[in-house]
């Protein structure tokens, strides 16, 4: 078992489940993660638009998830895991170092929000990158 794989599918469902969260509890949620002003305000409109984006990213969320608990093996082999860790891997760290940038044009987001994600984002993506590293040999495709 890969314990930073381990590591690193326990915090992209944690992320999920904060996803799920928004989604149940509505606009204050959505204004403490920093998702905007205009996702809040329309989750008390009542509109659908923060729910289905919302439910995208927790989808995401959890599908990644998956593939980290089954490169630590912890369930099983799922399909294109070399190609799929690397790929999550990368957009964990992509996401990182681009909302980084962000915080000084926040387009629709706080700062805070940039700076916190992107921490959060990078901290996820190096776990992931040191995990696959160590389990890579273990990835090899099947033929």
């Amino acid at each position: 078992m890969n314990v930073l794989l381990v590591f690193s599918g326990i915090l992209s469902a944690v992320a999920a489940l904060l996803h799920l969260g928004c989604i149940y509890f509505g606009a204050p949620w959505y204004r403490i993660f920093g998702a905007g002003e205009q996702m809040a305000q329309l989750a008390e409109q009542g509109s659908l638009q923060p729910t289905i984006i919302t439910s995208g990213i927790t989808m995401v969320l959890a599908i990644w998830s998956l593939y980290a608990f089954s490169a630590a093996g912890i369930i099983g082999k799922l399909p294109f895991m070399r190609l799929a860790l690397v790929t999550i891997t990368a957009l964990y760290l992509c996401r990182g170092i681009v909302g980084l940038f962000l915080i000084f044009y926040p387009i629709g987001r706080t700062p805070q929000f940039w700076l916190w994600s992107s921490a959060i984002c990078l901290l996820i993506g190096v776990v992931h990158l040191l995990g696959v590293k160590q389990q890579w040999r273990l990835l090899e495709p099947q033929l």
